[in-house]
């Protein structure tokens, strides 16, 4: 009987150990597989990132070689990090108070705007585009200068809403054309940031003069695939 048992245990624990021998070699190639996934995705998002600075370099160089010469003139510059054309004298865009384009501004407009979208909308960028935004932007104050800040902030956000609306509505009286006027209203939009975003000096000073401003922001998609290649690797 004690050798029968015996006989029977010995079967039994074998068995066990080529169970947990297999379940390691299943939990090796999951972790391999896993580790894999992860250096794929890495790479993925690192080349996503390259095209993205390459993208970014290479419009802000197609942009300053078409409007070099007309930032001065039309008190603009544009910024590198953000690819955004900005308009910086109030009185040339508005008149105080009101959201009425002025003459001045729409000559600008006539001359930068259909030269804009020759480059933003080259083929080179179709697929990389995401929005073009254009913001209208306040300094922080309303009337007088004695509004309370709150106040003051919803006043600016709706004039700088109905500002950037005037300024798309004008951008399209510009545009003959039914290919361009579609990837317009695929891809630009107006966003009124009332005084959310001021121009400060070295000393933290907000800067009331430039705070008023108008700018056209470029936003490419990389962000927008980076999440979707993480989305992948979650399911």
């Amino acid at each position: 009987m004690l050798t029968g048992t015996s006989d029977k245990t010995e079967e039994y624990w074998p068995s066990i150990s080529d169970l947990m021998s297999g379940l390691m070699l299943v939990f090796l190639l999951i972790a391999i597989a896993y580790m894999h996934n992860v250096e794929e995705g890495q790479k993925r998002i690192k080349k996503v990132a390259v095209a993205y600075q390459e993208t970014q370099v290479s419009l802000y160089n197609k942009l300053m070689e078409e409007f070099d010469k007309d930032l001065p003139k039309w008190k603009a510059r544009i910024d590198k990090e953000t690819l955004s054309v900005q308009f910086m004298e109030p009185e040339v865009l508005f008149h105080t108070g009101s959201f009425e384009v002025t003459d001045s501004f729409k000559a600008i407009l006539d001359d930068f705007f259909p030269r804009y979208l020759r480059i933003i909308f080259a083929k080179e960028y179709e697929e990389s585009i995401d929005e073009i935004r254009i913001e209208g932007h306040t300094s922080s104050e309303w009337g007088n200068g004695e509004t309370p800040q709150h106040i003051a902030y919803f006043n600016n956000m709706n004039l700088s809403q109905d500002r950037t609306r005037s300024v798309l509505q004008y951008c399209f009286s510009i545009i003959d054309d039914a290919g361009l006027e579609a990837k317009m209203r695929k891809h630009i939009t107006a966003n009124g940031l009332s005084s959310s975003r001021l121009v400060l000096d070295s000393e933290g000073r907000e800067q009331k003069q430039l705070s008023r401003r108008v700018e056209f922001r470029t936003r490419t998609n990389a962000e927008q695939k980076i999440v979707e290649i993480l989305e992948q690797f979650e399911k």
